[in-house]
This record gives C-alpha cells, sequence and structure tokens, in this order.
C-alpha cells in the first residue's frame, strides 16, 4: 500500500483528464519521479483498479470467477502501460512546483546514498505512520464518543 493515497489521487487526476495527452514536463521531474520510485508507487493503484472492478463483477457474478480472474490478468498487463499518465502527471507537480535547478539539486540527493535509503525506507515508514493514525484515531474517537454521552447526559440526553 505504499502510498496509495498520492496515487491513488493522481489516478483520479489523470482520469478526469479523460487520458488527453499531457504536456511533458522538463526530463528531469521525470527522472525525479522514477528515481523516487514512481514505477513501484504506481503500479499497484493499476493491480488495485483491476482488483476492485473484478471484485465489484465478483459479487454480482460468482460462478465467473475463473473468467474474470483470468481477465483480471489480462488486464493488468494491458493497463500497465497507463502508468505513465501517472507518471507524467506527477513530474509536471514537481515541474510545476519547483525550479530546474531544484529539480537537479533533489535528483542529486536520491541518487546518493541516503537518498536511496531514503526512497526505499520513507514506505516503511509512511505505512507504519497511517497503521498508526487509523489505530489512534480510533482509540481517540471512542474517547470523543464517550465524552459527548457525558455531556449530553449532563444536559438530559441519553445518547
Amino acid at each position: 500500500m505504499k502510498h496509495l493515497r498520492l496515487a491513488a489521487a493522481l489516478l483520479l487526476a489523470a482520469s478526469v483528464l479523460g487520458g488527453a495527452a499531457l504536456a511533458q514536463p522538463a526530463p528531469t521531474a521525470r527522472e525525479l519521479v522514477e528515481t523516487k520510485g514512481g514505477t513501484a508507487m504506481f503500479d499497484p493503484v493499476i493491480v488495485s483498479v483491476v482488483e476492485q472492478t473484478k471484485a465489484a463483477l465478483l459479487q454480482t457474478n460468482p460462478q465467473l470467477a475463473k473468467d474474470l480472474n483470468d481477465v483480471a490478468l489480462q488486464l493488468r498487463g494491458e493497463f500497465a502501460s497507463r502508468r505513465n499518465e501517472l507518471m507524467a502527471y506527477a513530474a509536471k507537480l514537481y515541474a510545476d512546483r519547483f525550479s530546474e535547478q531544484e529539480l537537479k539539486d533533489m535528483l542529486a540527493f536520491y541518487k546518493s546514498p541516503l537518498g536511496k535509503k531514503m526512497t526505499n525506507v520513507e514506505p516503511q515508514v509512511l505505512d507504519a505512520t497511517f497503521e498508526y493514525v487509523q489505530q489512534w484515531g480510533q482509540k481517540v474517537s471512542e474517547e470523543v464518543m464517550n465524552r459527548f454521552r457525558a455531556e449530553m447526559k449532563k444536559k438530559g440526553h441519553n445518547l
């Protein structure tokens, strides 16, 4: 689920464009996205879209499981090239927000040993953080609900 939220947002943005050709961003921006692991980030999004669609179809047509699995495998390969739309969009976002020199400096960092380590470790940190935020949010949500109930009880309402 590495960077799945970012990748999903970019996929949505690319789909809103209706497959329209994106202006090609600076090559440095594209190289930065690739160096930062864009391929590894976006490939799971394509698989996820195919698998979610297959799951929806399976719910109404469980007898078609084998054929749907076969088609899903075919479509994952067929839509893999659409990753380039996401890569181009991400590169455009970088190119719009950073100067060419800033892009070159970031690229130099991500090619350095520390940058490579960050590229490998950051998704793990983000995933662990996301898991913690989910658990934390659930716990705090329960506490907030208890406080609402207590305060509303003081006002004569039982929730």
